[in-house]
C-alpha cells in the first residue's frame, strides 16, 4: 500500500504510494489523509493529498523526521466507509463566451462541439485532489477522446468559475488567475469560501463531482458579476 516514506526539505515528508494515477491508488492517500488527520499528531502543520503522494508538513521544534516517519509506519490504519465522499452537482455554462476553447477542442480532437459535450456529461468526475489554488479540483478521469493537452500559450487570466479539461482530467478555477487548461464552461458556484473556516472547499478529495449543463439565462440568475 505504501511505497516509501522521504524527506521533502526540512521540515516535511512524502508518502509515496507509488507512480500509477487513478481511482485505486487515490483512494489510498486518502485513507491514510484521514487517518493521520484524525490522529492529531504533535508538531503536524499541515497534510496534503495528491494524486499518488501525500505531503505531511511538520515543525521541527516538536517533532522531527525520524520520529513522524515511526509514527506514521506503525499508524493503525482504520477502514472508512468507500460511500464517505460526497456527490456534489455542479451546473456549468458552456455558452461561446465561456466556452473560450470548444473551438479549438474541436479541431483538436476532430470532434464536433455537441459530441464533445455529450460526452463530457455523461460522466462523474472523482476529486483526487485540490492545490495550485485554494479549493481548485483536480477531477478525473474524463473520456479517452477528450484528452488534449494544454494550450501552448497559457493565458495571463482565466475567468472564476471556468470548467476546464487537459489530458486525463478536468478542473474549476477556484479563483481568476493564470493558466493553460480547455476552457469549456463556466460555473456560477462558489467553489472556495474563504468566509467558512471549517470547510472552505466546496469539492474535497475522496468527492465525486457530476455536471449539469445549464442556459445562459440561468447562469445570469445566478451570477451577479456577469458582464454580457
Amino acid at each position: 500500500m505504501l511505497k516509501n516514506i522521504l524527506n521533502l526539505g526540512d521540515a516535511a515528508l512524502y508518502c509515496d504510494f507509488g507512480k500509477e494515477v487513478n481511482k485505486e491508488t487515490n483512494a489510498k492517500v486518502i485513507k491514510y489523509f484521514k487517518n493521520i488527520k484524525e490522529k492529531k499528531i504533535e508538531g503536524i502543520t499541515n497534510i496534503t493529498p495528491s494524486y499518488n503522494k501525500l505531503i505531511v508538513s511538520f515543525d521541527l521544534n516538536f517533532i522531527n523526521f525520524n520520529e513522524i516517519k515511526k509514527k506514521i509506519e506503525n499508524l493503525e490504519i482504520k477502514e472508512f466507509s468507500k460511500n464517505e465522499g460526497r456527490l456534489i452537482n455542479i451546473p456549468i455554462c458552456c455558452d461561446d463566451k465561456l466556452a473560450l476553447d470548444i473551438k479549438r477542442l474541436e479541431k483538436k480532437l476532430n470532434i464536433r462541439k455537441d459530441q464533445i459535450y455529450e460526452k463530457f456529461f455523461s460522466k462523474e468526475y472523482y476529486c483526487y485532489m485540490t492545490g495550485f489554488i485554494a479549493g481548485h479540483p483536480f477531477l478525473g478521469d474524463t473520456d479517452v477522446t477528450l484528452r488534449a493537452k494544454r494550450l501552448e500559450t497559457p493565458r495571463v487570466k482565466i475567468p472564476r468559475g471556468s470548467v476546464g479539461i487537459t489530458e486525463q482530467f478536468c478542473n474549476i478555477y477556484s479563483f481568476e488567475s493564470p493558466g493553460g487548461w480547455n476552457i469549456i464552461g463556466n460555473t456560477p458556484l462558489n467553489i472556495f469560501d474563504k468566509s467558512n473556516e471549517l470547510e472552505p472547499n466546496l469539492i474535497n478529495p475522496g468527492d465525486t463531482v457530476k455536471f449539469n449543463q445549464i442556459t445562459i439565462e440561468e447562469y445570469k440568475k445566478q451570477n451577479d458579476n456577469v458582464s454580457f
